[in-house]
């Protein structure tokens, strides 16, 4: 009986630590042209430029929960943010900032034993903890950069040239104003993206790593945004957006200090 109580206490052990800790999807790397590479009507046009991205990485595959966050607010002490009433569980965490979520990022890298991706400015730090602005040289758990997510929600290599992540058919795969009832709901019950990638339009918009500027068309690689702002980037578009609200191309900015309903956030790291 004691062998088996411990076993039990060693698989709960295990099961709380897989049970924290976000699915990942492998994005390869590659080349894309990042921005309103199609008109559509009431989209603000984001330049479009050329981006190469030379590592691969992975994203989250689902925004992150508000079971998995929970881990994280009960280990470290934190309440829990509102759910608005709407409910907790597989639903995207919301009412949660963007130093929130790079503390999330900061305690899952600690709780795998990786480097942290974030100093206390929130400056991107290298394996040796040092500052930098390659992402490729994060080995920590992070938000996406912009230039990351916007070629995840495109589905990669994998691309189609959907104007939304995984098809046209905004119904089909997004929590939108027409069909979210006013609220968030469950993450990955809607179609996924070409690499198997939830809710990247919909549901909640999400914090990304970068500093909120109009960027130009010149060709990048690897970019990340460190230029100071007083914002940070959203990007995916919410329960509350219309249709073009929740386009691939769409960007959005937010105080880092801002919490509201329709906003959350996805992970991120660099493969090594």
């Amino acid at each position: 009986m004691r062998k088996l109580l411990s076993l039990t206490a060693i698989v709960l052990l295990v099961s709380s630590l897989f049970a924290s800790t976000p699915e990942e999807i492998l994005v390869k790397s590659g080349t894309f042209l990042m921005g309103t590479t199609w008109r559509e009507e009431g989209v603000d046009n984001e330049a479009v430029r050329r981006i190469h991205l030379n590592y691969d990485y992975y994203i989250g595959k689902y925004e992150v929960t508000f079971d998995e966050y929970g881990f994280f607010s009960a280990e470290t002490g934190r309440s829990l943010p509102d759910d608005a009433g709407w409910g907790r569980g597989s639903r995207p965490v919301i009412n949660v900032s963007w130093w929130d979520a790079i503390d999330y990022c900061n305690w899952l890298s600690l709780k795998e034993g990786l480097p942290l991706a974030y100093d206390f400015e929130g400056n991107l730090l290298d394996a040796l903890g040092n500052k930098t602005t390659d992402p490729s040289e994060v080995e920590g758990y992070r938000l996406p950069t912009d230039a990351e997510w916007e070629f995840a929600a495109r589905g990669g290599n994998l691309s189609k040239g959907y104007t939304r992540s995984g098809g046209n058919s905004v119904d089909s795969i997004a929590w939108y104003k027409s069909n979210s009832e006013n609220m968030t709901h469950p993450v990955g019950t809607k179609a996924p993206n070409e690499l198997g990638i939830y809710d990247m339009s919909g549901n909640v918009w999400e914090w990304v790593s970068d500093y909120h500027i109009n960027y130009s068309s010149l060709e990048e690689t690897n970019p990340y945004v460190d230029v100071f702002s007083a914002y940070r980037v959203k990007r995916g578009g919410s329960w509350i957006d219309c249709p073009v609200g929740v386009s691939i191309d769409v960007r959005s900015k937010g105080l880092p200090g801002h919490t509201i309903t329709n906003l959350g956030f996805r992970i991120c790291r660099s493969a090594k």
